[in-house]
């Protein structure tokens, strides 16, 4: 069957972050700011730009309380004190989230094991039969162009698409960290996790953003763990190739990952490159020193 145009999107962010403790004890890694935004926030504006209608964030237990806050607490206090002293103006980032389509913000399921598909397998009950919908993990930011609206666009010229994931090349030598993608034209014949680059089937690298359907959740279930114990999005998504039906989208914006604090704060100093009117003091100053 053909599956309704995604309007939902999934954004995980349900796990531990132990490369970023002791912060991460205390807040989401998501949570962790880029300029005055969290990375969350850049993800799901990414998602609303595509045109996607509902987020679902998925959460640890402590995280659902710190995103409820973040996306939905008006804090009259605040925006009355800055009317106050005529800084009302500085509110204006607060009324932006408030004014966020429908986000709703789910706990994952504890009884699932522990690995990325689970937070996407913790909101089958939000998701309808006939509809595809998007999933995009908190620990990739695109910086340009919407990846998720490339993913969309790409799913309008194959409707008949069981999933399509994003992929974009990597440095050869980059390979090992990432799944690398097989093709066959533009669908998907294998995924090779964290190969040697020798013998890697291509610089293409697969990362957290991909349009699925109602069908993956066959697959993302206890009895599928792969590697660790783990439940992976990577090996429901395996399973779905011989469908025929999976495909590649290579993405145009400029996809880096936050998952560890080097590339965390590569990511920061790209965002203040491109949103932020100091980026030139900080090129100096690092120049200077």
């Amino acid at each position: 069957m053909n599956y309704k145009q995604p309007t939902k999107a999934i954004i995980t962010d349900a796990g531990f972050a132990s490369r970023y403790l002791p912060i991460t004890k205390t807040v989401p890694k998501a949570m962790l700011p880029l300029g005055n935004r969290p990375i969350m926030q850049l993800v799901v504006e990414e998602c609303i730009d595509a045109g996607i209608e509902e987020i679902i964030i998925v959460a640890t237990p402590d995280g659902v309380k710190i995103y409820e806050d973040y996306f939905h607490n008006a804090v009259p206090k605040i925006e009355k004190q800055l009317a106050s002293q005529g800084k009302s103006d500085r509110f204006e980032p607060v009324k932006k989230v408030l004014n966020f389509p429908k986000v709703t913000i789910i706990q994952q399921d504890q009884s699932l094991p522990y690995g990325n598909g689970s937070p996407i397998a913790s909101v089958r009950e939000f998701i309808n039969d006939d509809e595809a919908f998007i999933v995009a993990y908190s620990d990739d930011v695109v910086f340009g162009q919407s990846a998720v609206k490339d993913l969309i666009d790409s799913f309008k010229e194959h409707p008949d698409a069981a999933a399509i994931i994003a992929g974009q090349p990597v440095k050869h030598e980059e390979i090992k960290k990432y799944a690398s993608i097989s093709m066959d034209g533009d669908k998907l014949v294998g995924l090779v996790e964290k190969p040697d680059p020798a013998e890697a089937p291509s610089d293409l690298a697969s990362y957290g953003r991909y349009l699925l359907t109602p069908e993956v959740f066959e697959h993302l279930n206890p009895a599928n763990t792969g590697l660790d114990g783990e439940l992976w999005t990577a090996d429901a998504i395996a399973r779905l190739i011989p469908t025929g039906r999976v495909y590649v989208k290579e993405t145009e914006g400029t996809w880096m990952t936050t998952g560890d604090p080097k590339n965390y704060f590569m990511a920061h100093l790209r965002y203040v490159k491109d949103y932020e009117d100091y980026y030139a003091d900080v090129k100096t100053f690092v120049e200077e020193n």
